[in-house]
């Protein structure tokens, strides 16, 4: 990983490959790493960036509420530091809600973007209030909160078989720093409603979702595609999509690509 000082803080992040710039961005508690499989196919065509958001991974921490209009300025240092002008962005959750901030802001700067298990709608008051209680959950025993977290993003039928995935992904997650893990909490749960890209964007997008995620409830969420020329591709499991439907996400994602 590459460090960037902005605003008295590191940045990190990492570059790979050559050609259309291809800008990936993990999900809450996750960070780059998530990519490694992706990374490792994208970049024989592309040139990759990943960047660990505000408060995970290598990066460190802004504030006490990192909103996702802050991480999208994070992104944009990075961009602006590696000359890149336009790039097609890939965000998982947390990392779609910071690349349709990224595309309310900089709009020039849009190719084309995939929401992966992630929506363009702001959180419910239902959810407001569970981003309440994660918070206070996640004071008392940061540790319980993430080992809890983790498990439950995947659909049950896979837990067995992906055990040493989400094992993995615990290691990775109890690293991000408690302040890091409720800034986020606060961002999201703050953050704008921004359907109107879905319908206005000059530029592809491909949403992303998971019959069986407990997160982003299908029935919530499909429905944003209607009227819109946004591609819904709907896989059956949980809310890991780049884990649970590996290859055929790698293959939907290359072919859309393609059409940036």
């Amino acid at each position: 990983m590459k460090l960037l000082t902005y605003k008295n803080i590191n940045l990190a992040y990492s570059e790979t490959g050559k050609g259309t710039a291809i800008v990936l961005l993990h999900g809450f508690l996750e960070n780059s790493s998530m990519w490694d499989f992706f990374v490792a196919e994208y970049s024989k065509k592309y040139r990759v960036i990943t960047i660990d958001l505000l408060g995970h991974g290598d990066t460190e921490c802004l504030g006490y509420v990192h909103t996702m209009e802050d991480m999208a300025d994070a992104v944009y240092a990075i961009l602006h530091e590696l000359r890149i002008r336009k790039a097609i962005f890939m965000g998982h959750s947390m990392g779609g809600y910071v690349a349709l901030a990224f595309a309310e802001l900089y709009p020039d700067m849009m190719k084309g973007i995939v929401l992966q298990n992630s929506t363009s709608r702001a959180d419910s008051d239902e959810r407001k209030v569970n981003r309440d209680r994660a918070i206070k959950a996640v004071k008392q025993n940061a540790t319980a909160f993430v080992r809890m977290s983790i498990a439950n993003l995947f659909d049950e039928e896979l837990r067995e078989r992906l055990a040493d995935d989400i094992e993995h992904l615990r290691e990775q997650a109890v690293k991000t720093p408690l302040q890091g893990i409720v800034a986020a909490l606060e961002g999201m749960k703050i953050r704008k409603d921004r359907e109107v890209i879905l319908h206005f964007a000059p530029y592809p997008i491909l949403l992303v979702l998971g019959k069986h995620d407990q997160s982003l409830i299908y029935t919530e969420h499909a429905d944003q595609v209607e009227g819109t020329d946004v591609k819904l591709v709907t896989y059956p499991y949980g809310h890991m999509s780049h884990i649970e439907n590996r290859k055929e996400l790698l293959k939907e994602t290359l072919e859309f690509f393609k059409r940036c």
